[in-house]
């Protein structure tokens, strides 16, 4: 039996990719998966914490009807393993595994979205409501932490700005601000004054209408996973990760700019703009680098994560260091 190794051009390996028993001879595997354990040990960013997949997720129920979107990068996906066991998302636990490992205490039914401030049709509408409505669609973007790790992820969603079109925003509508579910007694996190609960996220209205930002309601075809922000999250890719809040219960729609988390908790560290760049780093690591989640070597971090050339016009004329 033939043993074949297949290699790829830099940038492009995943050490997380298994390849098939029957594609591999003894000695090599062998070789192989010392070297995965030793990668293992180093994969994630220092203080991340990580430790990608460590057990197999079960996966959520497939989404009907998805349709292809031109908005895809050619980077290969990362694992959904990796994508589901390496979460930040403090409701849940604060190491990275604790979310799915607490998945199961977050109830996604029934759920409710409430639409308020600057629109004409204020409403608090069913996630259901929200998945008649709307066409689903795949996006597969780079997905980059502030902690200097990346994924690039398949997300299923539909534009924000189709949801907003819907409630009519008035003119006096400069800002969007969501919510995420606050519920204490099921969501262990909550209990500890970590934050300032409810978890708290806003965009400029520019931002949001942005046909780049979704709204998303799953990953790799399947519902969204629980740890992964069920059953609703914003995506934003060209943001740093804690943008893209997740289980959203509301959006309001304002004339002055809200208090965000963790700007408010750390405002020399998490800018309100949150916009990737790689000359601006964190006050305790570079972001000039980037490790991506199931890889061994770092990769330079692209400007606004690879999406300036349709984003960069925003914010002509602003100081990004300033402005972070």
């Amino acid at each position: 039996m033939a043993w074949v190794i297949r290699v790829r051009k830099r940038g492009e390996v995943r050490w997380s990719e298994v390849t098939s028993e029957a594609e591999f001879m003894g000695r090599r595997d062998f070789l192989r998966r010392a070297v995965l354990a030793a990668a293992s040990a180093v994969l994630p960013p220092a203080g991340s914490g990580c430790r990608a997949g460590e057990q197999e997720p079960q996966a959520p129920p497939a989404l009907r009807a998805v349709r292809p979107s031109r908005y895809r990068t050619d980077e290969p996906a990362t694992s959904f393993t990796d994508a589901t066991h390496y979460n930040n998302f403090y409701e849940l636990g604060r190491s990275k595994t604790d979310p799915a490992a607490n998945a199961a205490l977050l109830a996604t039914r029934p759920w409710t979205v409430t639409v308020s401030g600057e629109v004409g049709k204020p409403a608090t509408v069913g996630v259901e409501d929200l998945l008649r409505w709307h066409p689903l669609e795949e996006r597969v973007y780079r997905f980059r932490c502030v902690e200097a790790w990346s994924m690039v992820i398949p997300w299923v969603g539909f534009p924000l700005a189709d949801f907003l079109r819907r409630f009519e925003p008035t003119g006096q509508a400069k800002y969007v601000e969501f919510r995420s579910l606050y519920d204490p007694a099921r969501l262990p996190g909550q209990r500890w004054p970590s934050l300032d609960w409810p978890y708290r996220e806003a965009l400029r209205i520019d931002e949001a209408m942005h046909p780049l930002t979704i709204l998303a309601v799953g990953m790799y075809g399947r519902e969204l996973p629980n740890q992964n922000g069920a059953p609703l999250r914003l995506v934003v890719p060209w943001k740093y990760g804690f943008k893209s809040i997740k289980s959203i219960v509301s959006v309001r729609l304002t004339q002055s700019q809200p208090a965000t988390s963790w700007n408010a908790e750390a405002p020399d560290e998490y800018g309100f703009y949150a916009n990737v760049n790689p000359d601006v780093d964190h006050p305790r690591w570079s972001q000039k680098y980037e490790r991506r989640v199931g890889e061994f070597w770092k990769r330079p971090t692209l400007p606004f994560n690879g999406y300036a050339e349709e984003v960069a016009h925003l914010y002509a004329g602003m100081d990004l260091r300033r402005n972070f």
